[in-house]
């Protein structure tokens, strides 16, 4: 025997919605903040620019700064060791370090962060919902070659 039937959503009193849930622009005008005095090797330069190129860099706050500066401390070490032990260790400690700042599809899935989609995407969307729909010529139907057989 069936339960009863599901609730309408609009009545539901939990909705499961995060409090960190965003929609995250593409374009934005967050400043790259300079790295720390240091010697950096250019691929944690680049990782850097482009954290904060990234749609995540509005939603990260001034005391998230000290946090980003220790993980880019530990990407330099990952960039810069020749030790293959170090370098996985290195790499499980960053893949840590990141999930708390949204920096991988998944933890911005958790997050319940969604990045804005793509203008061009969108209308071709819009236009897609708003053409009017094909008429279903009676050839077309499977059944019509059955005749009057049935």
């Amino acid at each position: 025997m069936p339960g009863p039937p599901p609730k309408d959503p609009s009545v539901r009193a939990r909705r499961n919605r995060a409090s960190t849930a965003a929609t995250l622009r593409l374009v934005h005008d967050v400043e790259t903040p300079a790295l720390p005095t240091r010697l950096w090797h250019e691929q944690t330069r680049a990782w850097w620019r482009a954290i904060w190129a990234s749609p995540m860099a509005p939603e990260f706050d001034k005391s998230d700064l000290h946090g980003l500066f220790g993980l880019a401390v530990l990407v330099d070490d990952f960039w810069s060791t020749e030790d293959p032990k170090l370098r996985k260790d290195l790499a499980a400690e960053i893949r840590q370090q990141r999930m708390a700042f949204g920096l991988t599809p998944l933890d911005r899935r958790r997050l319940q962060w969604e990045i804005e989609k793509v203008d061009e995407a969108q209308d071709r969307g819009a236009r897609r919902r708003t053409a009017a729909p094909k008429a279903v010529k009676k050839a077309d139907d499977p059944r019509s070659i059955l005749g009057d057989a049935v």
